[in-house]
């Protein structure tokens, strides 16, 4: 059996909000134990070892990845899913000074250099490095989601700083997601769109938690169906065939 290792964020790593437990503005997560590596790796025969981490950066992960470098070498393939929490903000700071210039969490031109240190880090431990394109968010639901402690004026002062829209926070994500596009391209690894498929849904929201950014149990298999169509779509099986 082929081994893989996969590094990322929380959707990657399978969490949804546990409604069950959530009361009120109180949001629980839980770990979906079928998340859409466990399912991909199932059905194309791949042993998958997850070591997605909840609101990790690009900047986290490479501490996390360095830590298991052993292990990716002894893997065929890395995969790696960055740039939703990157292209994230400090919205308690914008509530609280929306006239003032603010950063994503990580810049877009760091977030570029240290991904590609990462892949090249993988490449020289001999596994294959795959990238993921991220999956979209909904701007509304994620709007309610962060402002949900929030009062009024701090909710309007953030709707100044967005431009008088919540529309424009996908602006951000959508920029990081072209950068991964964009990276893929230029150093040579093989990405696997998992934003398309949401996008093609008339309403892609049946597909997430409430919060409006973790797939839900529906949406990771929905994940898992597109990366199992995009593999076997290989030419020859050729993604199977060279771990570097």
């Amino acid at each position: 059996m082929k081994k893989a290792i996969a590094f990322g964020d929380s959707v990657l790593r399978g969490v949804i909000i546990d409604s069950a437990r959530t009361i009120a503005n109180n949001v629980r997560y839980m770990f979906l134990d079928s998340n859409f590596t466990t399912q991909a790796g199932q059905r194309l025969g791949v042993d998958i070892d997850n070591y997605g981490k909840f609101g990790s950066t690009i900047s986290i992960g490479t501490g996390i990845v360095d830590r298991h470098l052993k292990q990716v070498g002894e893997c065929d393939y890395t995969f790696l899913e960055y740039g939703g929490n990157d292209s994230d903000f400090d919205w308690p700071a914008i509530a609280a000074d929306p006239f003032v210039h603010h950063e994503p969490r990580t810049p877009l031109r760091l977030f570029s250099e240290i991904y590609a240190c990462i892949v090249e880090k993988v490449r020289r431990s001999g596994s294959k490095p795959v990238m993921l394109s991220l999956t979209p968010l909904d701007p509304a639901m994620y709007f309610g989601h962060f402002t949900r402690y929030m009062t009024e004026e701090q909710k309007e002062n953030v709707i100044v700083w967005l431009g008088g829209t919540t529309e424009s926070i996908t602006s951000w994500h959508e920029m990081y997601n072209l950068e991964v596009f964009k990276l893929s391209h230029r150093l040579g690894v093989p990405l696997l769109d998992i934003t398309t498929p949401f996008l093609s849904r008339k309403d892609f929201r049946e597909y997430y938690c409430e919060d409006g950014i973790h797939p839900n149990e529906k949406g990771h298999r929905l994940i898992a169906d597109a990366i199992c169509d995009q593999l076997k779509e290989a030419d020859d099986q050729s993604f199977w065939k060279t771990r570097t």
